[in-house]
């Protein structure tokens, strides 16, 4: 059996700019990307907690060190400069694959500066 799960979660970062007449993809910080392990060309599902806008698209480089999150294309309709994002990368993992399965978590500031990295979404108090 083999199951698709989250690979890595960028929790709360915020469009720098978004670009409609550029080619569609999601420019984010190579630093953002290294620390995620997103790869460049990897589809990405991007949640919008600004506007509730839900889309998928893919993720491309932007320069190291910029904080640069731009949602460029068609999706520059769905989030614009200032909204928050959760962008999302899955992958398929197989059952030997699944007992060393953890997804890497990284949080930013409100700057797009990375805060924190987890293997795991910390545990809500009720």
């Amino acid at each position: 059996m083999q199951r698709t799960m989250l690979q890595a979660k960028l929790h709360r970062v915020r469009v720098t700019q978004s670009e409609l007449h550029y080619e569609g993809s999601c420019a984010i910080d190579d630093d953002l990307l290294d620390a995620s392990g997103i790869k460049e060309y990897q589809q990405i599902d991007i949640y919008n907690v600004s506007n509730g806008e839900r889309f998928t698209t893919y993720a491309i480089r932007a320069q190291r060190g910029s904080r640069t999150i731009s949602v460029n294309g068609a999706a520059a309709h769905k989030a614009g400069p200032g909204d928050i994002l959760i962008i999302a990368a899955y992958s398929i993992y197989s059952e030997m694959e699944m007992q060393k399965y953890h997804p890497v978590l990284v949080y930013v500031d409100e700057h797009n500066r990375i805060i924190a990295q987890r293997e795991q979404i910390p545990v809500q108090a009720a």
